[in-house]
């Protein structure tokens, strides 16, 4: 913090569907969260295959601090740090001199389906399990490399990294998101040597790891101008996996919770010191991500609110679309007991043809609010269902499930998986994610004791949580899902 103001910190937050640029201060009364700028993200098809447009993305970027610093400095503040969260798993490929080859291509693309065989005849599954402890996803890091043509003299930057890098000219990988890539040893929280050399992959292909909270460098002389922000601001590693953000934002007073990250995807499970690396949990198709300080985001990646986007998308280009709270009425109103579909499945992975696919699947869904319906019960089905194993696979006892991102706001599916679990649901935060990365800044910079690790974090973001608490309704809870 400098003597023109009062420090106040910008988090880029950038999910598969929008992003945002928010600035956040620490108050007496907790952390504030404004929301300075907004836009659009989507795949896109380019060359024949699904890719991020990351430099229309920068140029978002560029905006929104631009407006975090007008904003700061009309209110005497300081912007004095920026942290990034994206989503996970995707990268671009720079050369000697930090230029983009291409467009990074989308997870969603299918150019990975020729790859798994060869990666799994060179690294077995179980051995790629016991090292990393990652779910198997055909659109894993170490999957998407295998489909590069060369790799000789580039490195692979993560979105948030790669974005980092073009405001400061660093590289570097931050931790919680290499923990995705299906090649850092789960155990020790460092790449997996062996598995590079199995996989005939550079070690160097990789920028060296940092910890959230680590100072990756300061903004570069173009940037500061272009932004208007000090020379001196600096950007800072957060959980830059958009997950390890949030859950380090959950509102919990003690260990025995489960989260659910509910956005386009649905990341739901539960937090633990060590990985579980058994043939058991491999089984089960459990992942062992990395969190904020040291943390194993043991969870599952399930189907999310991409499906129901994806019919809202199709649906209003067909004609007036109804407002989505009248749609989740008409759904709610729906009898309980109708057809439920495997939210996981590949087949609701690509966009396009959603509603008609839900159908295909579910048999008989006259209208747009019972196919609303299905979703969001086979969405409950399916957390009740990972839940379940998570708490058997760890031994871990679940008091509290919480519901933190835009899924919070859904109440319909909040009761739902209330009564499919019948475990009470805290939904809220919905901005979890650019609170925790707000709030790792925060604690980077001084302005929380960092000796009380993950419970001074949550601490604060007790203070700035707007939450409600959905019980379950005895006659529809369910002790598994069906």
């Amino acid at each position: 913090m400098d003597e023109t103001g009062t420090a106040v910190f910008a988090a880029v937050d950038i999910g598969a569907s929008s992003g945002r640029v928010i600035l956040g201060r620490l108050t007496e009364k907790g952390p504030e969260l404004t929301t300075v700028h907004r836009f659009p993200n989507g795949v896109q098809v380019l060359d024949g295959a699904l890719r991020w447009d990351v430099d229309a993305l920068f140029a978002e970027v560029i905006v929104g601090l631009r407006s975090a610093a007008e904003t700061a400095a009309s209110a005497g503040e300081t912007v004095q740090s920026i942290g990034i969260d994206t989503w996970a798993v995707d990268y671009g490929l720079v050369d000697g001199d930090g230029e983009l080859l291409h467009l990074p291509f989308s997870y969603r693309d299918g150019r990975t389906a020729a790859t798994i065989d060869a990666v799994h005849a060179a690294a077995p599954q179980e051995q790629l399990y016991a090292r990393t402890g990652l779910q198997f996803l055909p659109f894993n890091t170490v999957y998407q490399l295998a489909a590069e043509r060369s790799l000789d003299g580039v490195q692979a930057l993560l979105i948030p990294d790669l974005l980092a890098h073009r405001l400061t000219g660093v590289r570097r990988t931050e931790a919680t998101n290499a923990s995705t890539t299906g090649l850092l040893d789960a155990a020790t929280g460092t790449w997996a040597a062996d598995l590079f050399d199995a996989l005939d992959l550079r070690p160097e292909v990789f920028p060296p790891l940092v910890e959230p909270g680590t100072v990756v460098g300061q903004l570069l002389p173009d940037v500061a101008a272009a932004t208007g922000l000090p020379a001196q601001t600096t950007v800072v590693a957060v959980g830059s996996h958009d997950t390890a953000s949030a859950v380090a934002a959950v509102p919990a007073t003690g260990r025995d919770f489960a989260y659910i990250s509910s956005g386009t995807w649905s990341l739901v499970g539960v937090e633990l010191d060590t990985p579980i690396l058994t043939d058991e949990s491999r089984a089960a198709n459990f992942t062992n991500e990395r969190g904020v300080d040291g943390t194993i985001r043991y969870l599952r990646n399930t189907g999310g609110l991409w499906l129901l986007q994806e019919c809202l998308r199709e649906w209003n280009a067909e004609g007036p679309l109804p407002d989505l709270a009248g749609l989740l009425g008409a759904a709610a109103a729906l009898p309980a007991g109708g057809p439920v579909i495997d939210a996981d499945s590949n087949d609701f992975l690509a966009p396009d043809g959603m509603p008609a696919r839900i159908r295909s699947a579910a048999g008989d869904l006259p209208t747009r609010e019972a196919v609303v319906r299905c979703i969001l019960d086979s969405l409950a089905a399916g957390y009740a269902r990972t839940l379940q194993d998570a708490a058997r696979l760890s031994g871990r006892r679940i008091g509290v499930i919480h519901i933190v991102g835009g899924g919070s706001q859904n109440s319909l599916l909040c009761q739902l998986t209330a009564d499919r679990t019948g475990i009470p649901v805290v939904a809220g935060p919905v901005e979890a994610t650019a609170l925790g990365n707000v709030l790792v800044q925060a604690r980077a910079a001084g302005l929380l004791e960092a000796g009380h690790g993950l419970a001074g974090i949550r601490h604060a973001a007790r203070a700035a949580a707007t939450t409600d608490r959905y019980e379950p309704v005895p006659r529809a809870a369910l002790t598994t899902a069906g």
